[in-house]
């Protein structure tokens, strides 16, 4: 079994948040799929599909990001995951608006609700999938705007990445190796 996690916040009122993208890209790979989130289990929002015979789980921790590490920790220990059979994808600051950036492990950056992943599970050699979220000719403190929406002048942009993030993360899902995936989605 393989697991896609996608970061967020899990009220409507934050739903076209930056700090949303993961939520969204989870639902494309949901969507690519053809299943819906239809079940809740372990604080997740989980939908459940395959390919090629393996068992997909999608989840959208209903947790509020920060403790996002809660979810992710009950999903691991029930279906028993491998680090290398997990994908967190989660908006990004340290990266350029519209950008994907895919890694095999690494740090939380200025990302809390990866710090709370990597705290929860106790390592950090899992891949995860960053959206790069940052503008340069925004001046707002970082907390205010990771909660802002996105402007409709950016949600092609946004959207058209959060579509590289599903299909990388699915890409990961069918077995292809990492380093396939890098060259293939980073930029």
């Amino acid at each position: 079994m393989f697991l896609i996690v996608g970061l967020g916040n899990p009220e409507k009122k934050y739903e076209k948040n930056f700090h949303n993208l993961g939520f969204l890209a989870a639902g494309d790979c949901a969507a690519a799929l053809g299943v819906k989130f239809s079940k809740k289990e372990c604080e997740a929002s989980v939908a459940v599909g395959y390919v090629g015979g393996e068992k997909i789980l999608i989840a959208r921790p209903v947790t509020y990001m920060n403790a996002s590490g809660r979810a992710v920790l009950q999903l691991v220990k029930k279906y028993k995951t491998e680090p290398s059979r997990l994908v967190v994808i989660y908006d990004d600051y340290d990266l350029p608006k519209g950008h994907v950036r895919i890694r095999p492990g690494g740090s939380a950056g200025t990302h809390n609700g990866m710090r709370s992943v990597i705290a929860e599970l106790g390592f950090s050699d899992f891949a995860r999938i960053r959206i790069g979220i940052r503008d340069e000719q925004q001046q707002i403190p970082l907390i205010q705007y990771v909660l802002s929406d996105i402007r409709k002048e950016d949600y092609e942009l946004f959207a058209s990445a959060c579509n590289r993030a599903a299909e990388a993360a699915l890409a990961l899902a069918r077995g292809e190796s990492i380093d396939c995936v890098m060259g293939r989605y980073n930029g």
